[in-house]
């Protein structure tokens, strides 16, 4: 009698290279950031806000009808462009929807790069492009940024098909002027994709560069600002042809039912999302002095999290002690940054249980 439970333990062990292409074979995927499955933590590692969403968000869930489910979505999403478009002073056409930031990241590449057309970036900045290139697959040209993260002049002669700047910028939160960006954006030959996921807690953004510039691509996101991590919706601002190409690579239905409809409510209750916001960047304020009294260097940020370098030596043994403490933030062991943590703006308690921590991990 064949042992079922042998087979299956024989058959996992069978490998499967040759399934896939070489490239998805070789290539290590994206790490996201570590979500606890405990509730009673502090997590200041994903950028979430801490803040619950809008009001009007929760009122339309409670409110769905079955009919909402039972057909498919509204293929672009029309409701959701055409308050987009009113707040950011521009036409439906100029927006395409998209399930979460990342969906446009990986349809622009997939749109724009090839192994003859390269990718290009300045680096340190999210590790999902350079996944997301190996993935297509096309070279990926990554451009330091100097000490102080300033926009590298190299950048504009990579000849890449694609270029992208996080604007503000990940892990950094450092900001980047819009007339910098837009003599970029005269420069290259290419696409500029300015990934502003953090833009929200920025004092300035690149949406007008939209109507000078045909080759800008405004990247946008419902996670951060409008607390909306959890629903996986984001957008792109661009000029009609690069919307009208983008669209060819998506999916036929990206975004559902539900997502279009909470995502419309939360854009359009914008004084809560900008009273929000403002604790956040209060908050931030208030948690860079902290850390830097204790003894970390904390640039200025213009995103929701801080970048902490310690004193001497590496920031994992801090990073794991919190943890201890069901304390959560964001580390890398990667050059030039392994001295450093990411650390989500919390609310004003969890922001003082993890200076308390802190207080006492640095006295051992």
């Amino acid at each position: 009698m064949t042992d079922c439970g042998a087979v299956s333990d024989r058959l996992g062990e069978i490998k499967t290279m040759g399934y896939f292409r070489n490239n998805v074979e070789q290539a290590a995927g994206y790490t996201p950031g570590f979500q606890p499955k405990a509730t009673d933590v502090v997590k200041l590692n994903t950028n979430e806000n801490p803040y619950p969403p809008s009001p009007q968000v929760m009122k339309i869930l409670a409110e769905v009808k079955p009919e909402q489910l039972r057909r498919y979505p509204d293929p672009t999403a029309t409701v959701f462009r055409e308050a987009a478009a009113e707040i950011h002073g521009v036409s439906p056409d100029n927006i395409l929807c998209c399930n979460g930031g990342d969906e446009l990241l990986a349809m622009a590449i997939r749109a724009f790069c090839d192994e003859r057309r390269p990718l290009a970036y300045p680096v340190p900045t999210y590790t999902l492009y350079p996944v997301l290139a190996r993935l297509q697959p096309c070279e990926a040209i990554e451009v330091p940024f100097d000490a102080e993260f300033n926009l590298p002049a190299k950048l504009a002669t990579t000849g890449a098909a694609l270029t992208i700047v996080c604007n503000p910028n990940a892990p950094t939160g450092s900001l980047i002027r819009a007339d910098e960006l837009a003599s970029l954006a005269a420069e290259i030959k290419g696409v500029l994709l300015i990934d502003e996921a953090y833009a929200d807690f920025a004092e300035w953004n690149c949406v007008p560069l939209i109507k000078d510039f045909p080759n800008v691509i405004i990247l946008r996101t419902l996670s951060k600002g409008y607390s909306l991590a959890g629903l996986r919706f984001g957008y792109a601002i661009a000029s009609k042809g690069l919307i009208d190409g983008l669209l060819k690579v998506k999916d036929s239905y990206n975004v559902d039912a539900l997502s279009i409809a909470l995502a419309t409510a939360a854009i359009t209750d914008q004084s809560y999302f900008r009273a929000n916001v403002e604790k956040i960047k209060s908050a931030r304020r208030t948690l860079t002095e902290q850390l830097r009294g204790l003894g970390f260097a904390v640039r200025d940020s213009h995103s929701n999290f801080v970048f902490a370098q310690v004193r001497n030596g590496s920031a994992a043994p801090i990073q794991e002690e919190l943890a201890r403490r069901n304390i959560f933030v964001r580390y890398w062991n990667q050059p030039g940054i392994a001295d450093k943590l990411r650390i989500s703006v919390g609310t004003p308690e969890q922001n003082e249980k993890l200076i308390a921590a802190l207080r006492e991990i640095l006295v051992k």
